[in-house]
C-alpha cells in the first residue's frame, strides 16, 4: 500500500477509463485496510480506488509500478481477489496513505464480482490494456465507416432532390411545355417546401466580397415575406435557422450570414442589418416604421396596465427577444417606464407624459 498516492479522482489529460467496478476492498498484502468499500477504476495510466460514500477520498497507483496480476478464487466466506505485485517504491513518490509496508503486493477484494473483467489484463499488463484500446479503436473505425456509407447514400439522395428542384425552377422560369398558371403556382409551392433551389455557394460564386454580395441578394429575396410576417423585423438567430433550413445541405456559417447582411444597405436592397444597444442583431425592412412600432407597443401596454416581454411576445406573435427590444425602444424615447423586480422586468405607461 505504500506505492499508492493521494489523488483527486479525476482523469488526467490523455488518460482514458478502461473499466470500473464497485464494492472493492483493498488489502495491504494479507492485511485488511481502512479502504473497505469503494469503486475501483482502471485507466490507461493508473489504478484508482475511490470511496463510495466520500468521493473526496481517492488513492491511485501508476501502472508503471505494477509487475503483474494474479487471481485468487473465491472460497467459503471469502470473496474473489486479484493480487497485484508491485515494483519497489520510486525515490520521487508523492504522499500517500501509507509511508511504509512490509509487503510488495496488494490485494483487490471483489465483494460484488467483476474480478473476471478486471483480471483480463493481468497477463500482459499495460500491453493488455493497449490491446483492449486498439480493439475499441477498430470498432470505432468500423462504426464510422458504416456511418459514412449511410451518409453517402443520403448525399446521393439529396443531390437527386436538388436536381429535381432545379428542373422545377427552370420550368417555372421558362414555362416550357404545357405548364398552366395553376401548375406554376403548385410548382412554386413545391419549390418553397423544398427550400432554395440554387443556393449561392463559394463553389459557384467564388469567395470574398463578390460571394457575400450575391448571397445578400439571395437572402433579401428569400427573407422578404418571412420578415414582413414578423412585423418588419426578425432576429438574426431566427434568420440563421430559417436560411440554413431552406439551403438544405449547403449550410451557411454565422460569419458568412453576418457579412452578407451587412451588404444589404450598400446594395440598396429592401432590408438592412440593425444592431440594438444591447448587442442584439436583427434583419429589418427598410420600409419598417419604427414610430408605428413604438406607438403600437405603448398602446398595448396602456391597455394592459403593465406588461413584460413574455406577455408582449405572445400578444403580438414575435420572439421574446424582439418583444423586449421593442419595449426597450419605447422606454428609450420616454413613452414607457420600467419596474425591474425579482418577479420580472415589467413596463408601464409613462404617466408623466399623459397626466398633468
Amino acid at each position: 500500500m505504500d506505492r499508492f498516492v493521494w489523488a483527486s479522482g479525476l482523469l488526467e489529460i490523455n488518460e482514458t477509463l478502461v473499466i470500473q467496478q464497485r464494492g472493492v476492498r483493498l488489502y495491504d498484502g494479507d492485511d485488511k485496510t481502512k479502504f473497505d468499500l469503494g469503486t475501483l477504476l482502471l485507466s490507461t495510466h493508473r489504478l484508482l480506488w475511490r470511496e463510495q460514500k466520500k468521493h473526496d477520498c481517492c488513492i491511485a497507483l501508476p501502472l508503471s509500478q505494477i509487475i503483474f496480476f494474479e487471481e485468487q478464487a473465491a472460497g467459503v466466506g471469502k470473496s474473489a481477489k486479484i493480487v497485484v505485485h508491485l515494483q519497489p517504491i520510486p525515490p520521487n513518490k508523492d504522499p500517500g496513505p501509507y509511508q511504509n509496508s512490509k509487503y510488495s503486493y496488494v490485494k483487490l477484494s471483489f465483494k460484488e464480482h467483476g474480478q473476471i473483467e478486471a483480471g483480463r489484463v493481468r497477463a500482459a499488463g499495460i500491453v493488455g490494456i493497449e490491446r483492449k484500446l486498439e480493439e475499441k479503436r477498430k470498432e470505432t473505425d468500423k462504426n464510422i465507416s458504416e456511418a459514412f456509407e449511410d451518409l453517402s447514400k443520403l448525399m446521393k439522395k439529396a443531390k437527386e432532390m436538388v436536381d429535381l428542384s432545379k428542373l422545377i425552377a427552370n420550368k417555372i422560369k421558362d414555362k416550357q411545355g404545357d405548364i398552366s398558371e395553376d401548375e406554376t403556382i403548385r410548382f412554386k409551392s413545391y419549390l418553397l417546401s423544398m427550400g432554395i433551389a440554387n443556393p449561392v455557394t463559394r463553389e459557384t460564386h467564388g469567395s470574398g466580397t463578390h460571394y457575400h454580395m450575391q448571397l445578400a441578394k439571395q437572402l433579401a429575396g428569400m427573407l422578404q415575406v418571412p420578415v414582413e410576417e414578423q412585423g418588419g423585423m426578425m432576429a438574426l438567430t431566427e434568420v440563421y435557422c430559417l436560411t440554413n433550413r431552406a439551403r438544405g445541405m449547403e449550410l451557411l456559417s454565422p460569419e458568412d450570414l453576418v457579412n452578407a447582411c451587412k451588404m444589404f444597405e450598400a446594395l440598396n436592397l429592401p432590408m438592412r442589418l440593425r444592431i440594438f444597444d444591447s448587442g442584439v442583431m436583427v434583419v429589418q425592412l427598410q420600409s419598417h416604421n419604427e414610430d408605428e412600432m413604438i406607438a403600437s407597443a405603448v398602446e398595448t401596454v396602456s391597455e394592459k396596465g403593465f406588461i413584460n416581454s413574455e406577455e408582449y411576445a405572445k400578444l403580438v406573435g414575435i420572439s421574446v427577444l424582439l418583444a423586449k427590444e421593442r419595449l426597450l425602444l419605447a422606454e428609450k424615447v420616454g413613452h414607457l417606464c420600467r419596474d425591474d423586480s425579482v418577479e420580472s422586468l415589467r413596463f408601464y405607461p409613462n404617466l408623466f407624459l399623459t397626466q398633468d
